[in-house]
This record gives C-alpha cells, sequence and structure tokens, in this order.
C-alpha cells in the first residue's frame, strides 16, 4: 500500500503568522573541540528563500552575529531573490553551481565568520528529516576514524 502527501507551499497568511516562524526546523552542532564539516541542518518548509530566510536569520544572528550574505546552489532553489530583507536588515544572496554542494547552505557574518548548514528537502518524511538533523548536528559524526 502507497499513500502520497501533498505539501502545498505556504500562503503569504502562514508566512507572515508568528507560528510560522516560531517553529524552525534547525538542528545546530555543539560548541566544542571536536570540528565538524557542517555546522548543522536546517529543515525548510519550502524552497522560497524569501519566505525562509527571516525566520533562519531571527534565530541565528543572536547566535552567530548578523548574517550578512547567504550562498546556495541553485539547483533545488527554483527562484532565489538577490536580496532578502529580514529583521533590522537585508541579507544578499549569492550562488555557485560547481563550488557549492546542492544540499547546503553558507552563511557569511562580518562579525564572525562563516557556517555551513545541510539543508534537508522541505518535503523530506519527518522520521528522515528528524535522522538527517541529529547526522548533520553530530560533531563525532563527520571525524574521520583513528588508526
Amino acid at each position: 500500500m502507497t499513500a502520497t502527501v501533498s505539501y502545498p507551499p505556504p500562503t503569504l497568511e502562514d508566512r507572515t503568522s508568528s507560528s510560522y516562524s516560531s517553529y524552525l526546523r534547525l538542528s545546530l552542532a555543539p560548541v566544542g573541540p571536536a570540528p565538524a564539516l557542517l555546522d548543522g541542518a536546517w529543515w525548510p518548509r519550502s524552497r522560497d528563500l524569501d519566505a525562509e530566510l527571516p525566520a533562519l536569520t531571527a534565530v541565528l544572528d543572536p547566535l552567530w552575529g548578523r548574517i550578512t550574505r547567504v550562498t546556495v546552489n541553485p539547483t533545488y532553489w527554483p527562484v532565489f531573490p538577490r536580496k532578502v530583507p529580514v529583521a533590522g536588515h537585508v541579507v544578499k544572496v549569492g550562488w555557485f553551481l560547481a563550488e557549492q554542494d546542492p544540499h547546503e547552505l553558507m552563511l557569511l557574518s562580518y562579525q564572525v565568520g562563516r557556517w555551513d548548514l545541510l539543508v534537508i528537502p522541505p518535503r523530506t518524511p519527518p522520521a528522515s528529516a528528524a535522522w538527517l538533523m541529529a547526522a548533520a548536528s553530530d560533531p563525532w559524526a563527520h571525524r574521520p576514524r583513528a588508526g
């Protein structure tokens, strides 16, 4: 038996409601001595950067410093703006094809530096997304084995 579930894109009303952004699906690697290849994982609800980036930066700006630039691989982002207005500032969006993994988002801050997040496709089943988010934010999962 096969079940098909449709995930309609969020409406403008959904995106502007406080409950939409309060449930940001984000998992960050803990700060510590273990170097991580990824700084965490993000599971957006859509492929619309205009709709998704404001909630992401609202959480990350206080933690990592003001996010000023984001880069994506356009393979999985059908439309991406050059600039996205977020709380109190504008985030510039750039794109790279061969240079950037299509499943990653790079965030830059003048204050602190660079972060790389695994982007989990919006339509990923919840159990798979939870596993991917946990794996991407585990600094020990990406370290080469000794010996």
